[in-house]
């Protein structure tokens, strides 16, 4: 049975939406399921576990995830002459200090840490 969506008021799409993306949900998880149980299935027909081929569990295999981690903070490149607790990385928009210090014809080599 095909819905009528445009019979249909806001609120009831949103619940239809909801319904469909619980559904989406259930569905990759299965498939996620069955892609790991063929996985190990193949890694058995190789004589390997999957454990052995991950260098991990089943269970760390199933918990990792792709997070990156904290970003690297780079450090002090440039120090300004007039106030030194200001400092650059030599990354990103050149901050005021700086570009004042260039246009008085301080050159940046000068103000290299």
């Amino acid at each position: 049975m095909k819905p009528d969506l445009k019979s249909m008021t806001r609120k009831e799409l949103e619940k239809l939406k909801a319904n469909i993306d619980k559904a989406l949900e259930k569905l990759a998880a299965k498939d996620k399921k069955a892609a790991l149980a063929a996985a190990q299935k193949a890694a058995a027909a190789h004589g390997f576990s999957l454990s052995e081929i991950t260098g991990g569990s089943i269970a760390e295999v199933k918990k990792r995830k792709t997070k990156p981690g904290p970003k690297k903070v780079s450090p002090p490149k440039y120090r300004n002459p007039d106030a030194p607790e200001q400092t650059w990385t030599g990354k990103g928009r050149q901050p005021d200090w700086f570009k004042a210090a260039i246009a008085k014809g301080t050159s940046p080599d000068a103000m290299e840490v």
